[in-house]
C-alpha cells in the first residue's frame, strides 16, 4: 500500500537550508569512496569477528534494495523491521531507504496483537525479520491481515524448506538483486540517486502510555541535524567503537548505530545475541557506550555480587579503594579539586582495582559513557565516575532524534540533564513544561494532524516533560506535565519523579506510586529478584519464588526501609506512608508498563484496584487472586496473600 510520505507542510518549506543531496546513503557512498579499507560494522557469529568494509557495506544496501524492488517494494511503502540487532535488519533499513520505502521499526518482544495492531496502522504489507520466532508470530495473525504479502528472514534455521507461502530468506533477495545490478546498466546509481535529504528514514513511535503508540516519522535532515548538533558539542567523535546492542525499535539505537555510524564513520559492532552481549562488549573495548540508569545499575549489582564472593587481598585492595574513590568524586562533585596526595593515591587505586574492573566489565577504552531516559541512582553515578568513567546524563526523546540537551565534561551533577547542543534552544513555558526548536524536530506525527497540533505550536516543541532551569542555566526534568496529581488535600505530586528516585534503591526493580485524589501516597513495588535473592541468600533466607521472597517479613524491612530513606529527603506532602510488595514484575504482556518499561497507571490501577483499595482502608494485608497467562495461551489465577507495610512517624 502506497503512502504520501509528506506531512501538512512541504518539508522543503520547514527546511530551506537542507540540502537535497546530503543523506545516509550518499554519506554512506561517500564512506565507501574515501575509506575503502575502513570497517563500517563487525559481527560475532560462532565466536568468531567478521568484518565488514565500507564498500562491502554500500554493496550490501543496494544488492537488497534491487532484490526488494524486484518483490515490489516501492517508494511510500512501509515495511515493518523487527528482530534482535543483525548487521541484516541495518542493511535493510538502508536498503529501504534508497527506495524511498520507510522501515517501521518494533521491540523484538512485540506480541503478535501489537504487530498486527502496528501493521494495520501505517497499512503494511512486507516485513523484515531476523528469524523463525518473528516469522512464526507474523504468520499467527495472516488470516487477520491478508495484505502482509512478503515476509524476508535473515536467520534460516528452522525455516530451510519449510517457510510459509509467502516468506524467503534475506539471502536470497539480496542475490535477486545482486543479478539485477549486474544485468540492469546505471541501476546501481540509479538506487544511489533517488534519495533525498527530505525523505522519511524511518518511522519510529511513541511509547504508548496512553493509547496506541504515534508513529513518528523522521527525515534524513532531522537524523543528521541530531548527530552534527551532538557532535558540535563533543557528544560523538569520528571513528568511534560502537556496540549496537539496544533495541533496533528505540530512536537511541538508530541515532547511534546508523545515522551517526554513517555521519561520523563509526565501526559498529554487533554482539552475536543478547546472551552474549557481556562477553562479547568486553572483546570489544568500545569508546561509546550509553546505557540506562537501568542497566548501569545493573552492571553495579554484578560487580556487588562478584565482590562478595571474593577475599583475601583482592578483597581488602577493593574495600579501601572504591570507598576512596568515592568520596573523592563526591568531593569533586562539590568543587572540590583533589589534592597531590589524592591524584598519586588514585593512581594506585587505579592500577590495583578500577583499572581492572572497567577492563572486565569491557569500558576500558570507553571515553564517552551516557545513561538517559530516568534519573541515575546516586550511588551508581558516583561509583562509576569513581572508577574512571566520565559517566555524563543525557535527555532527548523521540521526537527530536534523542539528541537534545547533555552534560559536557564540565558540567556533572546528579539532579540536572546539562544544557542543549549547539542548534538546540530550549525554553520553559508558564506552565513549567519544556519546550525545544531546533532542526532535528520532526514535523508531525503519522497521520495525525490532532497530536501534531498538540505538540508542535509556533516552531516550537511541547515535551510534554516539566522542567525548570537551575542556576546554573542546567536543565533539570521533574517528570511528565501530563502525570501532575493532586492528593485529597490539593498538594501536587509527580508520580515518576518520587518513582525514578525509590528505583534507585538496590531492592526496587520497578514501583507505581498512587494518591491522586487520596489522603496519602503509597508504593506498589516490584522488587529486584536477582539482588534481593542475592541479599537473602547471604543471610540464609529460604525461598523458591518470587512471591515467596517478596513477601518475606525480612524483604518487606528492607524495602520499609529504602522507601523510608526517600521520605527523609522529600517534602512532607511527598511522604509514602503505605507500600506493598507485588508478586511479581509489572510485565509488558499484561500491558501494565510499554516494551521500553514505561508504565501505564491506568492497567496497572485496574489490575490492582483491589490492592490499592486494601492500601487506603488500612488493612494489613491483602488476598489477591493473580491472574496467569501460560505459554499455551490459557490463562489461569492463583491466590496470594500480600503483607501491606507502613511507614512509622519516625520514617516519615
Amino acid at each position: 500500500m502506497r503512502h504520501d510520505p509528506g506531512t501538512a507542510q512541504d518539508p522543503r518549506a520547514l527546511h530551506p537550508d537542507w540540502r537535497e543531496d546530503d543523506h545516509l546513503i550518499a554519506i554512506l557512498a561517500r564512506n565507501a569512496r574515501d575509506h575503502p579499507q575502513g570497517i563500517a560494522m563487525r559481527e560475532r557469529d560462532h565466536g568468531i569477528w567478521h568484518e565488514t568494509t565500507w564498500p562491502a557495506y554500500l554493496d550490501r544496501v543496494l544488492a537488497l534494495a534491487a532484490g526488494l524492488e524486484a518483490r515490489g517494494v516501492g517508494a511510500g511503502d512501509v515495511v515493518l523491521i523487527t528482530g534482535d540487532n543483525r548487521p541484516a535488519l541495518y542493511v535493510a533499513l538502508l536498503s529501504l531507504a534508497c527506495l524511498r520505502a520507510i522501515p517501521s521499526p518494533a521491540f523484538s518482544d512485540s506480541r503478535p496483537e501489537e504487530l498486527l495492531g502496528q501493521m494495520e496502522r501505517e497499512g503494511i504489507a512486507s516485513a523484515i525479520v531476523e528469524d523463525q520466532e518473528q516469522v512464526d508470530k507474523l504468520q499467527s495473525i495472516r488470516a487477520r491481515r491478508p495484505e502482509l504479502a512478503t515476509i524476508l528472514y535473515d536467520d534460516p534455521r528452522g525455516l530451510d524448506g519449510k517457510a510459509p507461502e509467502g516468506a524467503c530468506s534475506i539471502a536470497d533477495v539480496a542475490a535477486q538483486g545482486r543479478r539485477r545490478l549486474e544485468e540492469e546498466a546505471g541501476l546501481r546509481a540509479d538506487l544511489l540517486s533517488r534519495p533525498s535529504v527530505f525523505d522519511i528514514a524511518v518511522l519510529m513511535h511513541s511509547s504508548g502510555t496512553t493509547g496506541a503508540p504515534k508513529g513518528i516519522p523522521l527525515r534524513h535532515g532531522h537524523l543528521l541535524s541530531g548527530v552534527r548538533n551532538a557532535a558540535a558539542a563533543g557528544y560523538f567523535h569520528e571513528g568511534e567503537e560502537h556496540m549496537a546492542y539496544l533495541p533496533m525499535a528505540w530512536i537511541g539505537d538508530y541515532s547511534f548505530s546508523v545515522a551517526a555510524a554513517l555521519d561520523l564513520r563509526f565501526t559498529v559492532n554487533v554482539p552475536e545475541n543478547q546472551e552474549t552481549a557481556l562477553h562479547d562488549l568486553r572483546e570489544i573495548a568500545p569508546t561509546l557506550y550509553f546505557a540506562s540508569p537501568r542497566a548501569w545499575s545493573a552492571m553495579l549489582t554484578r560487580i556487588q555480587v562478584g565482590i562478595a564472593e571474593t577475599k583475601g587481598l583482592k578483597r581488602r585492595l577493593y574495600d579501601h579503594f572504591i570507598p576512596f574513590a568515592i568520596e573523592r568524586e563526591r568531593r569533586r562533585l562539590r568543587g572540590e579539586a583533589p589534592g597531590l596526595a589524592a591524584r598519586i593515591w588514585y593512581g594506585i587505586g587505579n592500577a590495583a582495582i578500577y583499572g581492572p574492573i572497567r577492563d572486565q566489565l569491557g569500558l576500558r577504552r570507553v571515553k564517552r559513557p551516557y545513561t538517559a531516559g530516568e534519573a541515575i541512582g546516586e550511588d551508581v553515578f558516583l561509583y562509576f565516575r569513581a572508577l574512571g568513567l566520565n559517566l555524563r546524563q543525557f535527555y532527548g526523546q523521540t521526537e527530536n532524534c534523542a539528541l537534545a540537551v547533555a552534560q559536557s565534561k564540565e558540567d556533572i551533577s546528579l539532579t540536572t540533564v546539562g544544557r542543549p547542543f549547539p542548534g538546540v534552544e530550549a525554553k520553559i513555558d508558564p506552565a513549567g513544561e519544556i519546550l525545544l526548536k531546533s532542526e532535528n524536530i520532526f514535523d508531525g506525527y503519522w497521520q495525525n494532524d490532532e497530536a501534531t497540533a498538540e505538540s508542535l505550536r509556533d516552531g516550537w516543541l511541547h515535551t510534554g516533560d516539566a522542567g525548570e532551569f537551575a542556576d546554573d542555566g542546567q536543565l533539570v526534568v521533574l517528570g511528565r506535565l501530563s502525570e501532575v496529581q493532586h492528593k485529597a488535600d490539593g498538594s501536587r505530586f509527580i508520580p515518576t519523579y518520587l518513582e525514578n528516585r525509590l528505583k534507585f534503591a538496590p531492592a526496587v526493580r520497578d514501583v507505581c506510586i498512587v494518591g491522586a485524589g487520596r489522603p496519602f501516597l503509597a508504593a506498589i513495588v516490584c522488587i529486584d529478584f536477582d539482588a534481593v535473592g542475592q541479599w537473602a541468600q547471604e543471610r540464609g533466607l529460604a525461598y523458591t519464588s518470587y512471591a515467596e521472597l517478596s513477601q518475606r517479613d525480612e524483604v518487606v524491612d528492607l524495602v520499609r526501609g529504602q522507601i523510608a530513606d526517600l521520605n527523609r529527603a522529600t517534602p512532607d506532602s511527598l511522604f509514602i506512608r503505605r507500600f506493598v510488595n507485588l508478586h511479581k514484575e509489572f510485565d509488558p504482556d499484561d500491558g501494565e508498563v510499554t516494551r521500553t518499561r514505561k508504565l501505564r497507571r491506568k492497567v496497572i490501577d485496574d489490575h490492582y484496584s483491589d490492592i490499592i483499595a486494601a492500601i487506603y482502608d488500612d488493612a494489613e494485608a491483602v488476598d489477591y487472586e493473580a491472574r496467569i497467562t501460560y505459554e499455551d495461551g490459557r490463562t489461569g489465577s492463583l491466590n496470594r496473600r500480600l503483607q501491606i507495610g507502613d511507614l512509622a512517624p519516625t520514617e516519615v
